[in-house]
């Protein structure tokens, strides 16, 4: 007997209420265990140090709220238990909405999840080892004399989460373009010929969510462009025409076309031997 639209619906929604439970549980374990070891503080001076590096020296950030100490090392340290248990999470959602896929679909599920945390490490790390440095130096360098710059911790926390996002989510354009092609919604041929419009978006896209300086905006826009060529090519790749079918080897099937060949072949010898008759 199948199951009613409603207790299909409510099933969803309490697995959907599940899985996100487990995301959550596995975050706290994380956070958890990073609470106890670096620690908190530990775990924002290192996401700090480009900053404080680009300071003049002997000066520190500061914290204008009286929690914001206590506060936005914790939000840090949530921010990193979250990114450590990406991969679960990635297969809390993928399992979620597996049952409706088909099963050449569902093959695409363990490099998905793979390669979309890979990539999104990647871009966080690129930007923190490569970009924020880059960044700051080209800010301080244009500090005024007169100006003792001491930024805001709390502020500092919100520019550094906005380009994590930034270029972590950047980084997934190959995933998003296999993901693209092999459901069939746009060709690779489309993508190529999309190239120039994607590149012209790109730095569009850099110049809005990176401060307003040509680094920063270079340092995200070309790995776009670059990771926009990748994900053709591993679109093509996913893409392969499937080989031609082999031969039926229904006995029904060679049976019925045995007859045929020898009502043609009798036919043919009969109109042959009239012509000899004649």
């Amino acid at each position: 007997m199948s199951e009613a639209p409603e207790d299909s619906f409510i099933s969803h929604l309490v697995e959907l209420r599940d899985r996100l439970l487990r995301s959550l549980i596995a975050i706290a374990v994380v956070m958890g265990g990073l609470c106890l070891y670096p620690g908190p503080g530990m775990i924002y001076d290192f996401l700090a140090a480009p900053l404080t590096s680009a300071l003049p020296e002997g000066t520190k950030m500061v914290a204008i709220g009286v929690v914001t100490p206590f506060m936005v090392p914790l939000k840090v340290t949530g921010m990193v238990a979250f990114v450590a248990a990406l991969p679960f999470i990635l297969y809390q959602a993928w399992a979620f909405i597996a049952p409706g896929l088909y099963a050449h679909e569902k093959r695409l599920g363990i490099p998905l999840i793979i390669s979309s945390t890979v990539l999104f490490v990647a871009g966080m790390s690129f930007c923190y080892y490569f970009v924020f440095g880059q960044v700051f130096h080209f800010i301080a360098s244009f500090a005024p004399k007169s100006i003792t710059p001491a930024p805001d911790i709390e502020a500092y926390l919100s520019f550094v989460m906005t380009m994590f996002m930034a270029f972590g989510i950047a980084f997934e354009v190959p995933v998003a373009l296999v993901v693209l092609v092999k459901l069939g919604v746009v060709s690779v041929e489309k993508l190529k010929e999309w190239r120039s419009y994607f590149i012209v978006g790109a730095f569009v896209v850099a110049a809005v969510v990176t401060p307003p300086d040509v680094v920063s905006q270079l340092a995200l826009a070309v790995p776009m462009c670059l990771l926009y060529e990748l994900g053709i090519l591993a679109a093509r790749l996913v893409s392969r025409p499937a080989p031609p079918p082999a031969a039926t080897t229904d006995p029904a099937v060679d049976a019925e076309n045995s007859a045929k060949m020898e009502s043609e072949l009798d036919k043919a010898e009969a109109e042959f031997g009239n012509l000899r008759g004649n």
